[in-house]
Parts: C-alpha cells; sequence; structure tokens
C-alpha cells in the first residue's frame, strides 16, 4: 500500500568511470605515504644509525629528558654518566635501554650548560 515497488537498476559505466571513481582515493593513499609515512621511515632509519654509532665519551639525551656522557655501550643496554661529585669522584650512572637515548649532543655541551 505505502510502500513503492522498486527496481533493481543495472550496473552501468564502464570501467573506465569506475576507475576515475577510485582516483581521489589512491591519490590520498600517496599524499599519506609522501607527508607521512615516507619522512617517519627516514627518522627511524637515522636514529637506528645514531644508536649503532653510539661509542664511550658521547653526550647523549635521552627520551626522559636527562642529560649525560656514555661510559659504556652494550648489545641493548648503555651505561651514562648523569652526575659527577665535587671533586670529580663519585660518579652516578645511569642504566637505560639503547631506544632510550633520543640525541646526539655535540661534544662540550655538557659544559656549557
Amino acid at each position: 500500500m505505502f510502500i513503492s515497488t522498486a527496481y533493481a537498476q543495472a550496473a552501468g559505466g564502464s570501467t573506465e568511470q569506475q576507475l576515475i571513481g577510485f582516483l581521489p582515493i589512491i591519490l590520498m593513499f600517496v599524499v599519506l605515504y609522501f607527508l607521512m609515512i615516507r619522512p617517519q621511515m627516514k627518522r627511524a632509519k637515522e636514529h637506528r644509525t645514531m644508536l649503532e654509532a653510539l661509542k664511550k665519551g658521547d653526550e647523549v639525551i635521552t627520551a626522559g629528558g636527562l642529560v649525560g656522557r656514555v661510559t659504556r655501550v652494550g648489545e641493548s643496554y648503555v651505561t651514562i654518566e648523569v652526575a659527577r661529585g665535587e671533586r670529580g669522584e663519585g660518579a652516578i650512572e645511569m642504566h637505560f635501554q639503547k631506544s632510550a637515548v633520543q640525541t646526539l649532543l655535540p661534544n662540550g655541551t655538557i659544559k656549557a650548560i
């Protein structure tokens, strides 16, 4: 009574029209890749390279914001000296995962702080 009859519409349009319909979605993925994914992969590669090149005496900043000098480098952990006593004795050293090292500082930065 109140419902009108519905007729199925034939799937019209050629393959070319269907591809044109997907073009905006494809373009969004391309833009997403170049603006977000690719730069993130580049930063991750640079961070990995920096961690592999860590050596004793490097001055670093950890992810928690601690500034210190690397005293030992292990396979997956690094020991960082974060403070020294007044007479240069009794240094305070902390152990961190290598991935917690965020930035490599130029030598002499700690003295300038």
